[in-house]
């Protein structure tokens, strides 16, 4: 018997390749594709709010499956999946969302105005990958810059290693990061503000949302809008914003016990409360 196919995309910067430990747990369950980087192809330009990046994921979609599939996404991926769903639900079985909150209300409309007023760039966490260092004489002296960082310290043994292989390639002085630090800035810089709107019907899908509950990240957008979004099916565990690197293991049960709740539910919240979007 087939296993059920789950299409997975990856973070803002990370490639598909450092979630091997990840995907090995995974694919217990589940027939495992992902696109190896988003937001690199020239076809798909990164502009403000991703429309080319969600019709690069369609495309993905529609040319590799016959029947609609389960999408996992972690943070840019999880937007992206959620996006996805809402211009194509008859891709689209469930999204789990990994780390990518909803933002809304007053913290969406100051978005909006910071990009209005061309101070994108100018504020985390676009104002720090700009200037992130991308270069070094060989895999090792990129090995040790990035473990003597706490964030990647925390990951689980091996996965920095998954990252050096799925994530350097060669560069006249050493090696480089495939992800550039210029796609990595833009995608920062045009993070949607307008997914309010967008699902005000709510999701055409089941949907649902596992956090790690030291998530710089999420603490910033808040999590009213997603808990609006998807209901009871909501989690937090252990662990910062990169919680699948940190602890791939639970990250991945999390992820099986929430595709089993998603599909063998309601067809999910259709109606986000008005007070939710305020």
């Amino acid at each position: 018997m087939s296993k059920p196919k789950l299409h997975f995309a990856h973070a803002n910067s990370y490639p598909a390749g450092v979630y091997r430990q990840f995907f090995a747990l995974l694919s217990e369950d589940f027939d495992i594709q992902s696109l190896d980087m988003h937001a690199h192809n020239p076809h798909y330009p990164v502009t403000d709010g991703w429309p080319h990046l969600v019709d690069e994921y369609i495309n993905e979609l529609t040319t590799r499956y016959t029947e609609p599939v389960i999408l996992v996404g972690h943070s840019l991926g999880g937007m992206l999946s959620m996006m996805v769903a809402h211009k194509r639900p008859d891709l689209v079985r469930c999204v789990v969302m990994l780390d990518a909150p909803v933002v809304g209300g007053w913290r969406a409309f100051a978005w909006r105005m910071i990009k209005l007023l061309g101070r994108a760039y100018a504020v985390p966490p676009a104002k720090f990958s700009i200037r992130r260092r991308n270069v070094w004489p060989d895999v090792k002296a990129a090995y040790d810059h990035f473990a003597a960082k706490d964030l990647f310290a925390a990951w689980a043994p091996g996965v920095l290693g998954d990252y050096m292989d799925s994530g350097l390639k060669p560069h006249p002085d050493g090696v480089q990061l495939r992800f550039t630090r210029e796609n990595e800035t833009a995608v920062y810089a045009t993070l949607p503000h307008h997914l309010p709107k967008l699902l005000s019907k709510g999701s055409p899908v089941p949907i649902g949302f596992i956090g790690g509950d030291n998530s710089w990240e999420t603490s910033q957008s808040g999590h009213q809008h997603t808990q609006a979004l998807v209901g009871r099916h909501f989690r937090i565990l252990p662990g910062g914003h990169l919680f699948p690197m940190e602890t791939p293991a639970a990250a991945a049960q999390a992820t099986k016990e929430m595709i089993a709740d998603l599909l063998g539910g309601q067809p999910g919240k259709k109606v986000l409360k008005k007070e939710a979007l305020a």
